[in-house]
């Protein structure tokens, strides 16, 4: 096992990068590096091969969780052992486990789309909990991927990974500069989402071959650029008063239509 080394001072240059890494998305991408906390996603990430930078468990954590301590540490780079007091200055959540890792973003030279495959692509989606739950949907029902816009939330930042549970760790993700290009030479078949009473009912749409199902931002759905490149226009039909669905249930019944 390896030998952990304590820190104690908030001014230690470990301590402020892991803080910087927790609240900032430009920190990640200029690091290339991300942090995963707690016990489950730890364990996720570890069970998926993603080696370890860097271990940081607080004093009463090495205690209570000595076990996957030690199992963690056989994965990292770096183990470190902080104060439950300095722990809590670093941590995202109300309630620490007192277990950190700080992780390297995954590399995508090798990652392809498969002209095969059935992804989801989300444009500009801002809500870190709407990403994590349609990742958690597009695992569960069996999609070979996530296609997100550079200008929607980072699919590394705490809440999203809390929220995906480790999804995204698991699920190839995809992200696209330039959506509408990348999404229009990914040689997909597209179907973008719409609040339209025109557009095909979803549960008519063929599915076949290569394909992707688009959801929209939150707030403005679907950029028009999008729209007038994508193969088809689809929509969910609605009853009742309700204008329009929430983007992560939106996602769920397109996702389940594409895959069924």
């Amino acid at each position: 096992m390896q030998d952990f080394r304590v820190i104690k001072s908030r001014e230690n240059s470990l301590i402020k990068l892991i803080s910087l890494l927790q609240t900032s998305a430009s920190a990640r991408k200029e690091k290339r590096l991300f942090v995963l906390e707690g016990l489950r996603l730890c364990s996720d990430a570890a069970e998926n091969g993603i080696r370890f930078d860097k271990l940081i468990v607080s004093f009463s954590a090495a205690e209570k969780y000595g076990g996957a301590a030690e199992a963690f540490a056989s994965n990292a780079g770096e183990c470190i052992k902080v104060p439950d007091s300095l722990f809590s200055k670093i941590s995202d959540t109300k309630s620490p486990q007192g277990i950190i890792a700080v992780c390297r973003l995954p590399e995508k030279r090798n990652a392809v789309i498969r002209p095969d495959g059935r992804y989801v692509a989300l444009e500009n989606i801002s809500d870190p909990s709407n990403l994590g739950a349609v990742s958690r949907t597009a695992e569960a029902l069996g999609a070979d991927g996530l296609i997100l816009s550079a200008g929607g939330c980072d699919p590394y930042s705490p809440k999203v990974l809390r929220a995906s549970m480790g999804t995204v760790l698991r699920l190839p993700v995809f992200i696209f500069e330039d959506f509408v290009s990348g999404i229009r030479s990914s040689g997909l078949l597209s179907y973008a989402c719409v609040v339209d009473s025109a557009a095909e009912s979803i549960s008519g749409a063929c599915f076949t071959g290569g394909c992707v199902i688009i959801i929209g931002n939150e707030a403005n759905g679907i950029s028009e650029e999008m729209k007038a490149a994508a193969d088809r226009l689809v929509t969910i039909p609605m009853t009742g008063r309700a204008e329009s669905l929430n983007a992560a249930a939106a996602a769920a019944i397109a996702v389940w239509e594409m895959m069924k």
